[in-house]
């Protein structure tokens, strides 16, 4: 099976955010979608080893940042190249707070929405969170940056590397050597090694 066919699905790219008591967090993903009209209702599906995904299925609260093609790629590191188990993503941005108790941010950002979860579904790595839209405001009008826009405009090209070896093909990470073992987790990214493509 060759994945990368699954790169021409076309996804929108957002900032994910919760808050559980005095910590606020949040995550990039691409997974959010709207799933009825009536009621209105989103969905939002997050790896259950992000500890975003733990906040929101302890608050079954979040916000939706939605990402246009002003969002820089220092917006994508902060949010989805660490985790805030290890940093305080809220610490050194701007952001403002809802009445849901979450916060959202601006920058490179051209709506919000707000959801309460009504449902969650285990999809074994991942939980499925669908949840009713309670706000949503436009604050933008550029327009909203697809995963094909961040690979070609936002991501920056990836060093070629000095010998041979394999590259994410999330974030761009060269691992230098002949082997890449199947349990190896990009150091950046965290993202498995089924994600890597050899590079010569």
């Amino acid at each position: 099976m060759d994945k990368s066919a699954l790169f021409k699905l076309s996804y929108g790219l957002f900032v994910v955010t919760a808050n559980e008591g005095a910590k606020d967090n949040g995550c990039i993903t691409n997974t959010v979608i709207q799933v009825t009209n009536d009621p209105l209702r989103i969905s939002v599906t997050i790896n259950k080893d992000n500890y975003t995904c733990g906040m929101i299925h302890r608050t079954g609260l979040f916000n939706v940042s939605i990402l246009s093609e002003e969002a820089s790629f220092e917006i994508f590191k902060h949010w989805g190249f660490q985790s805030g188990r290890d940093v305080d993503k809220a610490l050194g941005i701007e952001f403002y707070r809802l009445e849901n108790g979450v916060i959202y941010v601006t920058e490179g950002v051209n709506a919000v929405l707000c959801a309460k979860v009504a449902q969650e579904i285990d999809l074994g790595s991942h939980i499925m969170f669908i949840a009713d839209l309670t706000d949503a405001f436009p604050i933008g009008n550029a327009p909203s940056a697809t995963y094909t826009y961040y690979h070609k405009n936002i991501k920056p090209a990836p060093a070629k590397p000095k010998s041979k070896g394999w590259i994410c093909t999330i974030c761009g990470y060269i691992y230098e050597g002949e082997v890449l073992h199947e349990d190896f987790i990009c150091p950046v990214c965290k993202h498995p090694a089924s994600d890597f493509k050899r590079v010569e």
